[in-house]
């Protein structure tokens, strides 16, 4: 038992029982970086806990634009002009672009 390591509150890493309690020799700069990020999360002084941040994937997010309606409505649009010649292109024959006011 007295030679288990705990890992105490303070930033000084893992202690081993058989020394005496006072201050470590060297503190655990990683662990006392680790805890500041985390009361600061607490505190609201910052918006989260880098630790707390799942890694990221590097799988690309699949995107199929038959099932995307932003998508799926600017198609409705355009095929919408195109039928109705909306999007025809300025011409000898044609110079001025569509107009939606009857004549």
């Amino acid at each position: 038992m007295a030679s288990d390591d705990f890992h105490t509150e303070a930033a000084e890493g893992r202690r081993d029982r058989r020394f005496h309690g006072g201050t470590p020799a060297h503190l655990d700069d990683d662990e006392l970086n680790r805890r500041t990020e985390a009361e600061r999360a607490d505190a609201g002084v910052s918006d989260y806990d880098p630790a707390d941040v799942p890694a990221a994937t590097d799988d690309p997010v699949p995107f199929d634009p038959a099932f995307d309606e932003v998508e799926q409505d600017i198609e409705s649009v355009t095929a919408r002009q195109e039928a109705e010649g909306e999007t025809t292109p300025l011409s000898e024959d044609n110079p001025f672009p569509p107009t939606r006011y009857a004549e």
